[in-house]
C-alpha cells in the first residue's frame, strides 16, 4: 500500500455497508447503488490497502482480520466526517443574530451602533429586520428574532430596558385639519398603536374622522403631515421645524407615553448578550440627549 493513498470516504462507506448487512445486495439497498457499483468500490478499496477485505464465500459477507482493521477506522472516519459537518453547521447558526427594530430606529438612530458591531464582529451574521411593532413584537413571540426593540404600552411587557417615548399631536405649520369634519387623520395601517388611539380620542371627543392618507413608511407619514394631508400623533421627538404641535388649547388630551422596549430571548449566546449592551448604551444616549 502506497503509504500516500488517500481513503475516499465513498469507497469506506459502501464496505462498512456490505460487512454490516453481510451482503452486497442489501449493501446496495441501504447506500441506493447497485450491487456492481458496490462490489466495484469495495474492490478498489482493497487494491489501494493492498489486501482483501472480505470473505466472499458463503451464505454471508464477512471481514478478513485486514478488514476488521480497516472497519473500525472507516467507522471513526464517517463518524468525524458527520460530526465535522454538523458541528460546522451548528456553529455558523449560533453565530447569527437576528434582531428586529421599528422603522424610525432603522435609520441614523442605531444603525451606526449595528455598522460598528458588524464591522468588529465580522464573523457574526447580523440580520436586522424593520417595519411595524405589532409585526416585529409577533415575529419575536414566534421566536424568529433574538433580539427586539418594540414600542409598546407602558409596563406591558417587561424587558431587559424600557425608555419612555412621549406622543403628541401634529399638524402642517400652516395647516388647520382639526376644523375640518370629518378630521383627516395620518397614520399607520390596523395594528399600529399611534392609530387606535387616534382613533379612540376622537371617538371619546364625538368628532368624525377619516383616513386621509395610510403608510407603513414613517417618513412618508411625516411627509404627508408636513404637506398638510391631515393630522397624525407621533413621537416627539420626530417633529421637525415643518410641523406645528396640537395640545389642549385645541382641545386635544394629553396622550399617555409609550416606551421603546428592549426584548431578548431566554437563550442568548455572548455575541446576543454584546448587541443588547451596545443597543441599551445606544438608546441611553440617544434619549438622554
Amino acid at each position: 500500500m502506497n503509504l500516500n493513498t488517500t481513503l475516499d470516504p465513498v469507497l469506506l462507506r459502501s464496505f462498512v455497508a456490505v460487512v454490516e448487512t453481510g451482503s452486497f445486495t442489501r449493501a446496495a439497498e441501504s447506500t441506493h447503488l447497485t450491487q456492481s457499483t458496490v462490489s466495484q468500490q469495495v474492490r478498489k478499496l482493497e487494491s489501494q490497502i493492498g489486501c482483501e477485505l472480505l470473505h466472499r464465500k458463503g451464505r454471508y459477507v464477512t471481514a478478513t482480520l485486514e478488514g476488521e482493521r480497516v472497519l473500525s477506522y472507516a467507522r471513526r472516519i464517517l463518524h468525524l466526517m458527520v460530526e465535522a459537518v454538523s458541528q460546522t453547521s451548528l456553529s455558523v447558526e449560533q453565530q447569527k443574530i437576528r434582531l428586529g427594530v421599528p422603522e424610525d430606529f432603522a435609520t441614523h438612530a442605531i444603525m451606526p451602533t449595528l455598522a460598528d458591531f458588524s464591522r468588529r464582529y465580522p464573523s457574526i451574521r447580523l440580520e436586522v429586520k424593520s417595519g411595524m411593532c405589532s409585526d416585529i413584537w409577533r415575529e419575536f413571540q414566534r421566536n424568529e428574532l433574538d433580539l427586539a426593540l418594540v414600542k409598546q404600552r407602558q409596563n406591558s411587557q417587561p424587558g431587559l430596558a424600557s425608555w419612555p417615548e412621549p406622543l403628541c399631536w401634529i399638524d402642517s405649520l400652516e395647516g388647520n385639519n382639526l376644523q375640518r369634519d370629518p378630521i383627516p387623520l395620518v397614520t399607520f395601517p390596523i395594528g399600529g398603536l399611534y392609530r387606535s388611539e387616534m382613533a379612540h380620542t376622537f371617538d371619546s371627543l364625538g368628532r368624525s374622522w377619516r383616513l386621509a392618507y395610510v403608510s407603513t413608511s414613517l417618513s412618508g407619514v411625516c411627509c404627508a403631515v408636513e404637506a398638510g394631508l391631515g393630522i397624525s400623533l407621533l413621537p416627539k421627538r420626530l417633529v421637525t421645524a415643518n410641523h406645528r404641535i396640537l395640545g389642549e388649547s385645541e382641545g386635544l388630551p394629553p396622550v399617555a407615553d409609550l416606551e421603546l422596549t428592549l426584548h431578548a430571548q431566554p437563550q442568548l449566546s455572548a455575541y446576543d448578550k454584546m448587541l443588547a449592551d451596545e443597543l441599551i448604551g445606544a438608546c441611553e444616549g440617544m434619549f438622554s440627549a
